[in-house]
């Protein structure tokens, strides 16, 4: 099979066409869901692992309580196990384990091939930041995870107590993980924030002196932003992570003043 065939190949110029991108974009959509296959069989055969893991942040909230009988009156099972109200829900509950696990094993795959695709249309000077774009985004993915695995208990106790004494919990399997992972998730894509706007300003698409003209409204979106991603909706969620995504905003603004510092100088 050709080179071309495979949106390899390139003309004399290092121009392609729309087939040879379209080709492109399919060979990394493939590589991208390769590891995450990949990544999914190994989630699921460390599936009762990655499960114990996961339910650490509902127990953190219960044990401390869960001896006395007045918390054993709250919680429907005494303690941090979770509820199986479905006879399919275990199976289904594996499967989006090893899925979302998958992406997240994933995801400097995924990195690398995103930037393999956009590669072509850079300067040569700015190809050279591929590596580290592909370390520093996923880096920036686990620390956003790990942010959001240590906010998670505070988020359980403000939802659990602001129902009130005379609500039971008893959390589902299913229900219980979607919103663990889903606020990993969340927070993950946050931390990718300011590799975005770095990103745009290597492009040449944005410039540091606009982000710093927007900084009122970045502020009110980035909560906005961090209110619609997180589905939790309590405040401590929220300045958890508008407080990292600002900082990264401003980090971008003083990255992108020390490139066009360099840039003056290498003129």
């Amino acid at each position: 099979m050709s080179d071309s065939l495979w949106g390899r190949s390139r003309s004399e110029d290092g121009n392609m066409t729309m087939m040879e991108h379209l080709g492109e974009l399919r060979s990394r959509l493939i590589k991208s869901l390769l590891a995450v296959a990949v990544g999914a069989v190994v989630c699921w055969i460390f599936y009762p692992q990655i499960l114990d893991v996961m339910v650490e942040p509902y127990c953190e909230v219960v044990p401390a309580e869960a001896v006395a009988e007045e918390a054993e009156q709250r919680n429907l099972l005494g303690g941090c196990d979770l509820l199986v109200l479905d006879p399919l829900e275990p199976f289904s509950v594996r499967l989006m384990v090893a899925g979302y696990g998958g992406l997240t094993l994933a995801v400097p795959v995924v990195l690398w091939q995103m930037w393999r695709f956009v590669q072509p249309g850079l300067h040569p000077r700015e190809r050279r930041h591929a590596a580290a774009f592909t370390a520093v985004g996923a880096l920036l993915f686990l620390l956003g995870a790990s942010l959001a695995y240590w906010s998670i208990p505070r988020a359980l106790g403000f939802l659990a107590d602001i129902g009130g004494e005379d609500l039971v919990t008893g959390f589902s399997p299913a229900k219980y993980l979607s919103f663990v992972i889903k606020m990993m998730i969340a927070f993950g894509i946050g931390f990718e924030f300011p590799l975005l706007l770095v990103f745009l300003q290597i492009a040449g698409i944005i410039h540091y002196r606009q982000l710093i003209r927007g900084r009122r409204f970045a502020i009110v979106g980035i909560v906005a932003l961090v209110a619609v991603i997180t589905p939790s909706g309590d405040p401590f969620t929220l300045m958890v992570l508008s407080v990292p995504m600002y900082v990264f905003y401003e980090a971008a603004i003083g990255i992108g003043w020390l490139r066009s510092r360099a840039d003056k100088r290498a003129d």
